[in-house]
């Protein structure tokens, strides 16, 4: 199998590696860092990185043509192949950024229309993203291997959380929430944030396992509305045997009391995070909790058999639409 896609969200497009393919990765232009960011992820296996004018010179023979956004649709629109958009955000919480509500209903409709165009296939990495598009049918979650993280030894008394540009994303991070419960505490942020003195991003893959593995427990705090009640980042944390606090969240995957604590009381939280600080053994026992149920429910192959399916879908999509057009 051969595929296409674009260098961002890295996390998410490292998972393609699991699907034995060779995989084509468009370096794509004004990025805040060039080309792929290996701070997140080492490039996939079988990925070789290409520019969009390489691949129309060339004209490989795509199984599928995997894209994160309309722009990337529209950049390959002159390749042949079925294509696939994946809904990493929800439109509530875009137009929330942009301080435009018009956003969420006019990228709604275009999306929509074009994929119907041209035969087009939407996945969403949650029920939540898929309903936000309008576009629900296919959810293919994010996947972690929990073989790949280290034993957990938690032997930092301090919390950790992962997120760029934290100041631009607030209101989804509930960020006023955030630092009601856990601003006196020691708490480590992780990620690209130049706006924020001191906080930085892993140097690479290996010392984020690192980081993971010492701290104590994780946070992950989401407007209902506008995120998930964990993201690719929690997931990881869970994977290197984290507990997770963080609001009540529908969507989270965290069983209050097993496998970390959720309040919409900064203050319960508060005394939750306090209470893993003291208590290393208490911590450690919750986060092999969130270890299994990552290890059940997200796994990496189970992202594999259902994305596979959605590149079918794709691929059936795309061929009917290639039938009408000769009709």
């Amino acid at each position: 199998m051969r595929l296409l896609t674009f260098n961002c969200h890295e996390a998410w497009v490292h998972q393609l590696g699991t699907l034995d393919a060779e995989l084509d990765i468009v370096l794509v232009e004004g990025r805040y860092i060039e080309g792929w960011d290996e701070r997140m992820r080492p490039l996939p296996a079988g990925a070789r990185r290409v520019s969009l004018q390489q691949v129309m010179v060339e004209q490989p023979d795509y199984d599928c043509l995997i894209a994160h956004n309309i722009s990337d649709l529209l950049a390959c629109k002159m390749l042949p192949g079925p294509r696939l958009v994946v809904l990493h955000t929800t439109l509530e919480g875009r137009a929330a950024n942009e301080r435009n509500e018009l956003v969420a209903d006019q990228a709604r409709v275009l999306l929509r229309q074009y994929l119907d165009m041209i035969g087009g296939h939407a996945v969403a990495i949650s029920p939540l993203k898929g309903r936000s598009w309008g576009m629900a049918e296919d959810i293919v979650p994010c996947g972690v291997e929990v073989a790949d993280y280290p034993p957990h030894a938690g032997n930092e008394a301090a919390a950790l959380r992962i997120s760029n540009e934290i100041s631009k994303r607030r209101q989804i991070l509930m960020w006023d929430f955030h630092e009601a419960a856990f601003g006196d505490l020691p708490v480590r942020l992780v990620g690209h944030n130049p706006d924020l003195p001191g906080v930085t991003a892993a140097a690479d893959w290996d010392d984020l396992k690192d980081i993971l593995s010492r701290h104590r427990f994780y946070i992950h705090t989401a407007d209902p509305g506008l995120e998930d009640g964990y993201n690719m980042a929690t997931l990881e944390a869970m994977a290197a045997g984290l507990p997770v606090l963080g609001n009540r969240h529908p969507t989270s995957p965290i069983e209050h009391g097993v496998s970390g604590f959720l309040s919409d009381d900064p203050r319960e939280l508060h005394e939750y995070a306090r209470r893993l600080l003291a208590d290393a053994a208490l911590a450690r026992r919750m986060g092999e909790a969130a270890r299994d149920m990552v290890r059940e429910r997200f796994s990496l192959d189970l992202f594999a058999q259902r994305f596979s399916r959605s590149i079918e879908l794709a691929r059936q999509k795309w061929l009917s639409r290639q039938a009408g057009r000769n009709e």
